[in-house]
């Protein structure tokens, strides 16, 4: 990917709220704020009930940080509230209605009217914009089509942008290669894993993922790191950028990063407010810089107003860049229901691809397997990874050495690695299992 590549792609007519000043947007923000606040008040019950017990009403907020005051939403109100108590307008309003896979629990439900729709095309747009994708390049869309918001989402956002879209979703990894080649596309919309299964799987064919069309990736979905973000580019010689997104605040489009910076994802604060707060103790709201969990407040939805929602992603807010305005989110480190406590010491899958990426010979390919053999009291964790293919036997004992003690030293806490021949652990299509619990129950 040559540097006019990336210059070509940061020419580009962006939206009036891309360029305001901060002090306009945060003008903008408290008037939307106000007007948000006020109508979930009036319109969903269980805002009114939260608000009324919490002591508090819509006229308290007078400024930016009196949002404080209001009470949070997390996904069991949305499973309480199911399948239709969240929405704010009558049902012939409902254009359309997304909903979770429930697999954990009962699903939680989303809807959009006409003007949601628009305006979520609108910010996937805007965020593949960012990211260097252009009008009337090809698109090719796999992230999963149906009742998860990413496909469809991702669709419209490329639609209005002006692009052609291959809506391929997940999965029929063969189809995407053959499809890949045939339609040659300019941008792929994937989660990362998925991206890794692709070309993987094209160099099984003996295809080199670096000699097709692609030139952009825009993946989100799941958290990845830098080390991933290297292994994409140079396995295809693409510049990969994120996007950030989640059903309960709309779907991918939220956030989208940069690619002239590639510094993390700018969120688009004309239509969300975001908030850091302490993942333990939620009464504490963070500063700029500080790490802890995403919240955010919607600014202009009108099926679904979500009022400081609990997203369970952590994170840190940091200064706008490319678009200076709008501040950043850092890289999503884990997700606090994801969080691995093992021996008092807390670890995410994040950190052991980061540190696993690099050492040469061991592959973005691995498993967290948790166990409690009989008769011990103490937790043991299992790294399953893949070696690379030319790694020898001797090769592959020596990296789980380094990877046992680059563990140790980083995260703190000792656990067991165990490399196996590549092509052994399950593959993406679409969002990947990391964590295998396999502890007695109860």
């Amino acid at each position: 990917m040559t540097q006019e590549t990336v210059a070509a792609a940061t020419d580009a007519v962006l939206d009036r709220e891309e360029t305001i000043s901060r002090d306009e947007l945060e003008a903008l923000q408290l008037s939307r704020l106000q007007h948000t606040v006020a109508y979930a008040y009036d319109r969903v019950p269980l805002y009114k009930r939260k608000f009324d017990e919490a002591g508090v009403h819509p006229t308290d907020l007078r400024e930016l940080s009196d949002l404080g005051k209001f009470p949070f939403t997390t996904k069991d109100d949305l499973r309480l509230e199911y399948p239709f108590g969240m929405f704010a307008v009558p049902q012939h309003e409902v254009a359309r209605i997304h909903a979770s896979s429930g697999t954990t629990g009962r699903a939680t439900v989303v809807g959009y009217t006409k003007k949601d729709l628009a305006d979520w095309a609108k910010l996937v747009a805007r965020s593949l914009r960012a990211s260097g994708v252009r009008p009337g390049m090809k698109v090719h869309n796999a992230y999963g089509y149906g009742l998860f918001t990413g496909g469809m989402g991702a669709h419209a956002g490329a639609e209005a942008l002006g692009c052609t879209v291959i809506p391929i979703s997940g999965g029929q990894t063969e189809r995407q290669i053959t499809l890949i080649q045939d339609f040659k596309p300019d941008a792929i919309l994937a989660t990362p894993t998925y991206l890794l299964t692709i070309a993987d799987a094209m160099m099984k064919q003996g295809i080199d993922p670096a000699s097709t069309s692609l030139k952009y990736a825009v993946l989100g979905a799941e958290p990845w790191t830098e080390e991933m973000r290297h292994e994409l580019e140079t396995t295809m010689n693409i510049k990969a950028c994120d996007i950030y997104g989640l059903s309960e605040v709309m779907g991918p489009g939220v956030a989208g990063e940069a690619v002239e910076t590639q510094d993390g994802s700018h969120i688009w604060e004309d239509h969300f407010r975001p908030e850091i707060i302490d993942a333990f103790d939620p009464t504490v709201v963070l500063g700029d810089g500080q790490p802890g969990e995403l919240v955010f407040t919607s600014l202009t939805k009108e099926a679904l107003p979500i009022i400081r929602y609990r997203t369970k992603d952590l994170s840190r807010l940091l200064p706008g860049t490319a678009r200076p305005a709008h501040r950043r989110m850092g890289r999503i480190t884990g997700r606090s229901d994801d969080m691995i406590i093992l021996r008092g010491v807390n670890l995410f899958p994040s950190q052991i691809e980061e540190i696993a990426l690099r050492i040469p010979e061991l592959s973005p390919h691995f498993q967290l397997e948790l166990t409690r053999p009989e008769g011990q009291r103490m937790d043991q964790l299992t790294v399953r990874i893949e070696r690379r293919d030319a790694v020898t036997t001797e090769g592959s004992a020596a990296a789980a050495k380094i990877l046992q003690q680059q563990i140790k030293i980083h995260v703190g806490s000792s656990c067991s690695v165990d490399v196996v021949e590549p092509g052994s652990l399950e593959r993406s299509n679409g969002k990947l299992r990391r964590i295998y619990d396999m502890r007695p129950k109860g």
